[in-house]
């Protein structure tokens, strides 16, 4: 099984929430308001 590195990072203070990206995956990002919610949006690759 393939493994790729993902980048949490936090929102902005005045719109909070969380964010990810995988530079070796393009397109792979997530979103979410906890950094839980944000793995559950993540592609799967």
């Amino acid at each position: 099984m393939k493994q790729f590195t993902a980048f949490v990072h936090e929102g902005e203070p005045d719109e909070g929430g969380y964010w990810a990206t995988c530079l070796e995956v393009p397109g792979a990002n997530g979103q979410g308001e906890s950094v839980k919610s944000v793995w559950k949006t993540c592609p799967k690759r």
